[in-house]
């Protein structure tokens, strides 16, 4: 049957009127950020084309045993499938004083392959790190690109926020610097690191002065995702507030672990993380030292 131009028309401007709506529902259930919303922002099977980049973390690692060796093959075994060109980390990069005449061992020849290939590491300093000439000179050592104690860098779409979470830190200082640098900003992801925990159900458990300091400041600003060590296993929150907090502190020993009411995943395991960047979502993997992905997690993009 032939319509009328008059009835085209009409039917073409219902089709519009109708889209409109559609499209309106959408960015309204973006802005209430419900679970429902949540899920429709994310593909079941995600196209994998839609990569931005990719990076990893790890922490406590300094120890140059076997544990070590054993996580830093299986990142090296990651690196040759899934390249990426960034390691976060998260303190204890010396065992047990911070001593740098131990650099090669524990940090030059575990990692060699990836140095090698280009992959930059980014340190933060740990409370063992402090105990030689309160981390000064690992602050000098051009491998950890420490820009000073605390330091912010932007990769892509991603800027990092790089903390000393040790006790002998200006705090005062530090957290103003913070909040500067996180309302500066226009990342669209915002990725907090530091030594020590904020939220763990490990052998230190949660730290209710960070929990205090800290937590205001990411649902503030948005901070998507909080990493850290010192606790030695992997442990993955739910989202607390808009935020994520990552433990991927089994770099090179490990320490048993519980679960909280908040824990999404936990596991006492020799490990890294492995994160890939997209424009609305990271996905998180926790793998360890026989290449297996263990734990799988998603990170909405927050919505404006």
């Amino acid at each position: 049957m032939k319509l009328k131009r008059r009835q085209f028309l009409f039917f073409s401007s219902l089709s519009a009127i109708g889209l409109g709506f559609i499209g309106c529902v959408t960015r309204q259930a973006g802005k209430n950020g419900g679970m429902a919303a949540s899920k429709a922002a994310i593909p079941a099977t995600p196209a994998k084309n839609e990569l931005l980049w990719r990076f990893v973390s790890v922490a406590d690692t300094g120890t140059g045993d076997q544990g070590q060796y054993a996580v830093a093959k299986a990142m090296t075994d990651y690196h040759s499938k899934n390249a990426y060109d960034l390691v976060v980390l998260a303190g204890d990069n010396i065992y047990n004083n911070g001593e740098m005449e131990k650099i090669a061992a524990v940090f030059e020849r575990p990692y060699a392959p990836l140095l090698k290939q280009g992959v930059k590491f980014q340190a933060v300093l740990g409370n063992h790190d402090i105990r030689t000439a309160n981390g000064e000179l690992q602050l000098k050592y051009v491998g950890f690109n420490m820009k000073d104690r605390y330091y912010t860098f932007r990769r892509d779409n991603v800027q990092f926020f790089a903390l000393d979470t040790n006790t002998n830190a200006d705090w005062e200082k530090q957290l103003k610097w913070l909040e500067q640098e996180l309302s500066a900003s226009n990342a669209p992801w915002k990725v907090v690191f530091g030594h020590h925990p904020v939220y763990a159900s490990g052998v230190y458990g949660s730290n209710p002065a960070f929990i205090k300091s800290f937590t205001p400041l990411f649902q503030k600003y948005g901070v998507q995702l909080y990493i850290n060590g010192h606790e030695h296993h992997y442990e993955r929150t739910r989202s607390l507030n808009g935020t994520t907090y990552l433990i991927c502190g089994g770099g090179a020993g490990t320490r048993p672990v519980g679960r909280s009411e908040w824990t999404e995943y936990s596991a006492e395991k020799l490990s890294f993380a492995a994160y890939e960047v997209y424009a609305d979502r990271i996905e998180i993997s926790g793998i360890g030292t026989d290449n297996r992905v263990f734990d799988k997690g998603i990170i909405p993009l927050k919505s404006a």
